[in-house]
């Protein structure tokens, strides 16, 4: 009877967050994926291009130069992204930073898709606890928000190269964000995403030696399956199906699968935590335990805390009390 009241409190609470989401063009947009890519014109040409950037290692390194000026006031970060788009205000990071007072640790935190509001909760929680926590807003998001828009549509949508863009975004400015805490002379870095957020969270663990644990919530490996039987991106199925199918946008999407780099998370140096949900409609559990399984196979040996919830519910109590309660254990003993 629980169960079954807890299935329709996340489907009304999926439902509330449909408002302003609607179909749209499907877009190859491959310039802004692969900066510098000659012009693309089908589908094919795209996922070639796609292949390629998951074979590059340098795909979601950090620029060697630019524009290197963070300014901090009343605990605030704010520095200029490296990608630059065409929405000014998404071209500005910005970050709360809640001090703990120790540089032993921080946990950069990475939201999940359309969130309203930061993490002020889990941030005194842990820095009560000697963490010092930095959350950060992702593209779109936020203070980066597209002016008159809904939802963050440009960070996740039918357009295959703006959602690249997007992600990639995310990650090239979750580690300046890191080497700018290495450099304030913090030893230890985590980050903790999400839902989308855990998708940025692992890209950057895998490709960022300065990170040396990882916490994913409600995460899987290919963002192309999520987005194509989630709940909360029908829409964007709507929208992406008439034109490409699964198999198509597994490739296109292939640079952002967590999956294709399960080998760079198994790095004997990271330490791996991951919350599912067992009722998820948004994240489908049957993704979560394929990755699960690829992350086994190369060696890694995530810490899997499974709770009986859906992905919205898993704020609700007694569950985010249990997801905390692993993950404070996690931060402080590894694995």
């Amino acid at each position: 009877m629980y169960h079954s009241w807890l299935d329709c409190w996340d489907e009304q609470r999926g439902r509330r967050g449909e408002a302003g989401k609607q179909t749209t063009d499907f877009i190859l947009d491959a310039d802004r994926a692969f900066p510098g890519a000659k012009t693309v014109e089908t589908t094919e040409e795209f996922c070639v291009l796609a292949d390629q950037a998951v074979a590059d290692p340098t795909f979601f390194d950090v620029p060697s130069v630019g524009d290197q000026v963070f300014k901090r006031l009343d605990g605030w970060l704010k520095f200029p992204s490296d990608i630059s788009t065409d929405i000014e205000e998404n071209n500005v990071v910005w970050a709360k930073i809640t001090e703990s007072g120790s540089f032993d640790q921080a946990l950069v935190i990475f939201h999940h898709w359309n969130a309203s509001s930061r993490n002020r909760q889990i941030a005194s929680f842990f820095v009560k606890r000697g963490i010092t926590v930095v959350e950060v807003a992702m593209p779109y998001h936020f203070e980066r928000s597209r002016p008159g828009s809904l939802h963050a549509d440009y960070m996740l949508s039918a357009n295959l190269g703006r959602t690249i863009q997007s992600v990639r975004q995310a990650v090239l400015d979750g580690r300046k964000l890191i080497r700018w805490l290495k450099r304030e002379g913090y030893r230890n870095i985590s980050v903790l995403g999400m839902s989308l957020g855990s998708w940025a969270a692992g890209l950057i663990a895998a490709h960022d030696p300065a990170v040396s644990k990882a916490s994913l919530f409600l995460s899987a490996g290919s963002l192309a399956d999520m987005v194509w039987t989630g709940r909360a991106t029908r829409a964007i199925r709507d929208s992406l199906e008439p034109e490409i199918e699964l198999t198509d946008l597994r490739r296109a999407w292939g640079p952002l699968n967590l999956e294709n780099y399960a080998h760079r998370l198994a790095r004997p140096d990271l330490a791996l935590h991951v919350v599912l949900a067992k009722r998820d409609k948004v994240v489908l559990p049957e993704l979560s335990a394929r990755f699960m399984e690829k992350l086994k196979d190369t060696g890694a040996r995530p810490n899997v805390l499974e709770l009986n919830c859906g992905h919205y519910s898993l704020a609700m109590p007694p569950y985010i009390l249990l997801a905390g309660l692993s993950l404070k254990r996690f931060l402080r003993h590894g694995r």
